[in-house]
């Protein structure tokens, strides 16, 4: 604003209020203009973007329904026997319903190798005087660990259970009190898997199961100690393995065995198919449908602030389309969707429903989202006509931002042409007040003079 003040002080006349309203009256017509298209533009930018969220929503609700995986799954429930649990099962897409009873026989076990009584006396005994190497071997896996001269068996027993690329095998000291025995258990399970002990020092025989120079060694293995395979009887039907777990001995499922049956008890098995995942995202669909709709129902409806607009009617008839379009022989009408009096997406009409469709033509249900060309591809591909980058709704996002920087550069611009304003107002005002002062000072100097002429008088009222 301009620096000078005080005008009026000469001339008696209100003269700073003659400016203030003079450029009050250029201000806020003005100003109320672009207060007016500020709203508007927010307000449509703020539907844009509420439009562009909802219309992604939607986009990801199908995107769901499209994982065919969600549409191949089932649920599998086992009862145990009152004994405990004997069994976990998984099953996938490929299992077929159905149940079973299974039982477990035998779990499958690694094997025990024990050293002949009197081997050895203690744990401190040493074994030799020289060095050499002990080799363990069961089934298609084996390590060696090499022994220094002088090694106790307590050493060997710590640097076989030590060894980095030890498989499984553990050994162990007993003391009975009268001497040491060396126990080797393999966690290696299935028959003919049997834990083998050799080694390149004669002295080690008595710790190996196959002698240096062949033969037997030491340690031997019992009958009852020998690895043996998992055996589980379903429905009366024997299966082996040789480990504890069956992958489909039922098609498409997986037992793993816990525990053998006690007194022949059986496990239930039961197999089913598992449509929760698709019935929830069906759910999460209609919502992302009417949230749409309902968005675009506000903002159109009669007196809304977007009736009549382009973008709002042309994504409320395509919505309404997808509703007929088929794919893989349906199309959402027939697969039971169905439109309420609210206009609000529901999952049946007055012909079905979409849990009894789901249920008959689960394989047509399934192309219709997710099949190729599906319907969840074709609203992908329409939704990013809009949301994606350079998308229609992106680009008139951009546009409106800048229409509402511009009202900023506006208003900037309208304060300049204001201030420049009230300085030639004053300017002019503060030349009109000081010759109106200079021409009262005149008045009343020849008010005084007169007053003091012989004879002069003025009429008063």
């Amino acid at each position: 604003m301009a620096g000078i003040s005080s005008l009026g002080a000469q001339s008696g006349l209100d003269l700073e209020g003659i400016v203030n309203a003079t450029i009050e009256a250029e201000r806020v017509p003005k100003v109320n203009r672009l207060n007016r298209q500020e709203s508007q533009l927010s307000v449509e930018l703020s539907f844009i973007g509420e439009l562009k969220s909802v219309m992604s929503d939607f986009k990801d609700a199908a995107a769901k329904l499209a994982d065919v995986d969600q549409y191949n799954k089932n649920k599998t429930t086992v009862t145990q026997p009152e004994s405990g649990d004997i069994i976990s099962v998984s099953s996938d897409g490929d299992a077929a319903p159905g149940s079973f009873e299974v039982e477990v026989v035998n779990m499958a076990k690694g094997s025990r190798a024990t050293s002949s009584a009197g081997a050895f006396t203690d744990a401190e005994q040493v074994i030799s005087s020289q060095s050499g190497s002990l080799t363990f071997s069961a089934g298609d896996k084996s390590f060696t660990v090499d022994i220094a001269a002088d090694a106790t068996l307590d050493d060997i027993r710590k640097q076989v259970n030590d060894a980095d690329d030890n498989f499984g095998v553990t050994f162990n000291i007993i003391n009975t009190g009268s001497e040491a025995r060396l126990v080797a258990t393999s966690s290696e399970t299935g028959a003919g898997n049997d834990i083998e002990i050799t080694n390149t020092n004669a002295d080690f025989d008595a710790l190996s199961t196959v002698a240096n120079a062949g033969g037997a060694g030491g340690m031997s293995i019992a009958a009852e100690d020998q690895s043996t395979d998992a055996l589980i009887r379903v429905d009366g039907i024997d299966a082996t393995s040789a480990d504890n777990t069956f992958e489909d001995v039922i098609q498409g499922s997986t037992i793993t065995v816990e525990g053998e049956s006690q007194n022949g008890e059986t496990a239930t098995m039961r197999i089913a198919e598992d449509n929760s995942a698709v019935r929830k995202n069906i759910d999460g669909f209609v919502k992302a449908y009417n949230n749409v709709m309902g968005l675009l129902g506000q903002a159109g409806a009669e007196g809304a602030q977007f009736q009549g607009d382009a973008t709002v009617r042309s994504i409320e008839n395509q919505m309404r389309r997808f509703l007929s379009e088929e794919a893989g022989g349906l199309s959402m009408f027939n697969a039971g969707f169905g439109i309420d009096d609210e206009n609000k997406l529901q999952q049946e009409n007055t012909l079905t429903s979409v849990s009894e469709v789901a249920k008959e033509r689960f394989g047509d249900f399934e192309k219709l989202f997710a099949g190729e060309n599906g319907l969840a591809s074709r609203i992908e591909d329409y939704v990013n006509t809009y949301t994606s980058f350079g998308g229609s709704l992106q680009t008139r996002t951009d546009s409106l931002n800048n229409r509402l920087d511009r009202i900023d550069d506006q208003r900037e611009q309208l304060g300049q042409r204001l201030d420049r304003l009230e300085t030639s107002l004053r300017q002019k005002y503060a030349g009109l007040d000081s010759l109106l002062g200079q021409l009262q000072s005149t008045s009343n100097r020849l008010d005084q003079q007169l007053s003091n002429l012989p004879g002069f008088s003025r009429n008063k009222e």
